[in-house]
């Protein structure tokens, strides 16, 4: 049954282009510049095939999720879309793992941030986490000044990440060129042949496009900007991710890739650029990651304010956290909450596992999505019935491929959220709006 939220409305600011902006930058980010490497370490140079698999998992999803928000335009992405075509219990499932998923990873990216920051200036790698701490501050500080100027400052970070993206790739071809076919010569590789465990990982690389799903309230003319935003920014990340895997591995074959990710400051992509042309274009390089991590952590405190606003109107969390600025630009309360919690996790500076247990969460939170899909009418849905199998079975299927101590602690969250779900109107005397 559909909920009504009488509570205001954000403004509807975001069009086509804008949207796509969004989406890219959340994408291009931690998983270009070091998730191609990790998951190269794991399938040699069939990760050009995990990184396809990926794609085509996070298109069913990306479609599946532009059908379900060009028609339930509101924020909270997936967690909304559990309430009002499953269950309380699905929705909230889906909440959760994307809080306790994205948090981890925004997390991940200021460290990233600080790291190549300190290694670019030179400077002692003991001030990580300081310098992570503060640039959680000063995205946090953005996002609460509003969709606009957070749009503006999204769209000068992703310029010069696609700018250092472009510049790596024209690097690296006259190599390719040269000694591309020795690199690729033994694919399948027996020591790195778990493609399916690459493609989990590959998948958690594209999900950014979850980010102008959970923004849909703010989507002009959201039944048409929502879905092409979604198409454009998975077709041009599938191209961008295909093209600086294939250099890269071609360039200075997979070990080079590998090796980088076991490093202290993981920089695969720096890595490949020095040793074709020294630091000086590493440097070039370094700049594009920084500003990637940055859009990154932009849109993370972004998106997980809006799935918090959509939990305080709900009662799944404190209700303040639903509270609006006086222009209805921004959920002040959700994204200074997002805000602390990024840091307190900058602060413990323990994020070794996050990127895999990014991959088993966020699968399941768009297992819930696909879910959703199915419940669609017919005058609802955009696009046939077997997207939404396909997206549902495949992200079952991926979610079981991360290390088993990765999954079964996120069953034991997961367990554990729906207890608190379950007991919370006991706590707090009061419904959630089911």
């Amino acid at each position: 049954m559909a909920v009504i939220n009488p509570q205001p409305q954000l403004k509807r600011e975001l069009g086509v282009f804008g949207a796509t902006l969004m989406g890219l930058g959340s994408i291009v980010g931690t998983g270009v510049f070091v998730s191609i490497g990790i998951a190269t370490g794991i399938a040699g140079p069939a990760v050009i095939l995990a990184v396809i698999i990926g794609a085509l998992v996070a298109t069913c999803n990306g479609l599946n999720a532009a059908q379900l928000a060009a028609n339930h335009a509101v924020s909270g992405g997936s967690y909304e879309y559990g309430y009002r075509y499953l269950t309380p219990a699905f929705g909230f499932t889906a909440g959760w793992m994307f809080l306790v998923a994205k948090t981890a990873s925004a997390a991940t990216a200021a460290l990233g941030f600080a790291g190549y920051f300190l290694n670019l200036f030179g400077l002692n790698s003991n001030g990580v986490v300081p310098v992570a701490f503060a640039v959680v501050a000063i995205m946090t500080g953005i996002v609460l000044s509003g969709i606009r100027r957070s749009n503006v400052a999204n769209t000068a970070i992703v310029s010069v990440t696609l700018l250092s993206l472009a510049f790596f790739i024209t690097i690296c071809l006259p190599r390719f060129a040269s000694q591309g076919l020795q690199n690729f010569a033994y694919f399948f590789p027996d020591s790195r042949g778990n493609v399916l465990q690459a493609s989990a990982l590959m998948f958690v690389a594209y999900t950014g496009y979850g980010r102008i799903a959970t923004m849909g309230e703010e989507a002009r003319s959201p039944r048409e900007t929502i879905p092409k935003a979604m198409v454009v920014c998975l077709l041009l990340t599938m191209l961008l991710y295909i093209t600086v895997a294939t250099v890269s591995i071609g360039a200075v074959g997979v070990d080079v890739l590998a090796n980088a990710t076991k490093a202290t400051k993981a920089a695969p992509l720096e890595a490949v650029v020095r040793t074709i042309a020294g630091p000086g274009a590493a440097i070039v390089l370094s700049i594009g990651a920084m500003t990637a991590m940055l859009g990154v952590l932009l849109n993370l405190i972004l998106g997980l304010s809006r799935v918090l606003l959509a939990m305080g109107r709900r009662n799944d969390a404190p209700r303040f956290l639903a509270n609006l600025n006086q222009e209805r630009t921004t959920p002040y309360w959700a994204v200074i909450f997002v805000g602390i919690a990024i840091a307190l996790l900058v602060l413990v500076g323990n994020v070794k596992t996050t990127w895999s247990f990014s991959a088993f969460s966020v699968l399941i939170y768009y297992a819930v999505t696909n879910f959703a899909a199915l419940k669609l009418s017919p005058q609802e849905r955009l696009y046939p019935t077997w997207v939404a199998w396909s997206g549902l079975l495949s992200c079952l299927f991926l979610a079981f491929w991360v290390e088993s101590s990765i999954w079964q602690t996120g069953l034991g969250l997961i367990i554990a959220g729906l207890i608190w779900h379950k007991v919370r109107k006991q706590i707090w005397g009061v419904g959630s709006g089911e």
